[in-house]
């Protein structure tokens, strides 16, 4: 994952990665307990909780990636630059591929030599390879083209991605996601998890302005602006038909869909859902451009926190310097402590398994950290 050097080490920005990895730490360890509260978990029909901690990711994958692009830029290496990017971005999605795999399509000699190569093609690369690490290659990839432009490009660029997204989407791409289905968006994800790179681009130019009082005040405004627009696009839901799959809530026999606006964020919704519900799996624009106005929004309290009043947390700064090196870890963590926790375990029982398995993540990330071994793409 792009990063900033030692010597220009931003507080906020790697306070506010190190909360984000810790969300991520909580949600996928929790999610499959029954008694943990719903806000808690991915559900794929509304905006909870879990679902800000990824496009946070994101947005500070595009915040670093700005940062050390244009450095390196400056140098006067342009071709390095953009060679450097290339290969660290293919290096995080072959990463990717050996730690997440393909799709099993195949048990047998005999089914291979029946798929082909075509066969083979188009169905191992679905479903289980598209998940994060993937996304944050493919997307910094999708975004190499306009990385170093101004405001207005990377603007046009994320807006254009997702008008894209939407329409083949509404092609055939929603209904196929729906019903594989996919992770985080699956193979065209990249599509609209550039909406949360690109705000981390703009928030990178913001940060590193000339001097003058910290850019608080427009992050909050950039933050409230996205999230009104997500939810605006997703209350679209009420003039388009449900979706063809069999998800969230379903109108009775002659019932019919009524009111201006659909449940906000982080409410269960009551109404069916379709391509303008915010959803994870889905990749929706609704969710991104919420998402992505979320990401400001959290970001610039950190900013607040961390620049201004000179705040820390150890542990937020252990886990966001080695974020990719907690990432593969904690899925090793919670597999070793998974089969001794059932998903009907009562609420203390969950809890005490929630604090030995984060414990174990900062045990091991610190003691990369104390031996200064970082991992970097």
């Amino acid at each position: 994952m792009p990063s900033e050097s030692a010597t220009e080490r931003i507080p906020s920005l790697d306070q506010f990665r190190g909360y984000t990895v810790a969300g991520m730490f909580l949600v996928n360890f929790i999610g499959p307990f029954h008694a943990v509260p719903a806000i808690l978990k991915h559900h794929n029909t509304y905006c909870s909780y879990a679902d800000t901690i990824m496009p946070q990711f994101l947005f500070a994958v595009g915040f670093a990636y700005r940062l050390t692009f244009l450095k390196r830029l400056g140098t006067g290496d342009s071709r390095g630059a953009y060679l450097r990017a290339i290969k660290r971005n293919l290096g995080l999605i072959l990463l990717g591929f050996v730690i997440y795999h393909l799709d099993v399509v195949a048990k047998s000699w005999a089914d291979l030599q029946a798929l082909g190569v075509g066969g083979f093609l188009k169905s191992a690369f679905q479903r289980t390879l598209f998940q994060a690490l993937v996304h944050i290659g493919a997307t910094s990839l999708w975004v190499l083209p306009v990385i170093a432009k101004g405001a207005g490009a990377r603007i046009a660029f994320a807006a254009g991605s997702a008008v894209l997204f939407h329409v083949l989407s509404e092609s055939f791409y929603y209904e196929f996601a729906m019903r594989r289905p996919v992770i985080d968006g699956g193979p065209l994800g990249f599509l609209t998890w550039t909406v949360p790179l690109i705000a981390g681009t703009l928030a990178c130019d913001a940060m590193k302005a000339p001097a003058g009082p910290k850019p608080i005040a427009r992050l909050l405004r950039w933050g409230a602006g996205l999230m009104l627009l997500g939810y605006a696009i997703s209350c679209l839901n009420l003039h388009a038909p449900p979706a063809g799959v069999n998800l969230g809530p379903k109108l009775a026999a002659g019932e019919t869909v009524t009111g201006l606006c659909v449940e906000p964020p982080f409410v269960p919704p009551t109404r069916p859902v379709n391509i303008w519900t915010m959803s994870q799996r889905a990749g929706s624009v609704s969710y991104l451009v919420f998402g992505a106005g979320f990401s400001l929004t959290v970001f610039a309290a950190f900013v607040w926190a961390c620049d201004v009043r000179g705040w820390r947390l150890a542990v937020f700064t252990t886990f966001g310097t080695n974020a990719l090196a907690g990432y593969i870890l904690h899925d090793l963590v919670s597999g070793a402590l998974k089969p001794f926790a059932p998903r009907d375990a009562p609420l203390w029982y969950v809890l005490g398994a929630v604090a030995l398995f984060l414990f174990l993540c900062w045990l091991f990330v610190r003691a990369l950290e104390r031996n200064k071994i970082f991992l970097r793409m």
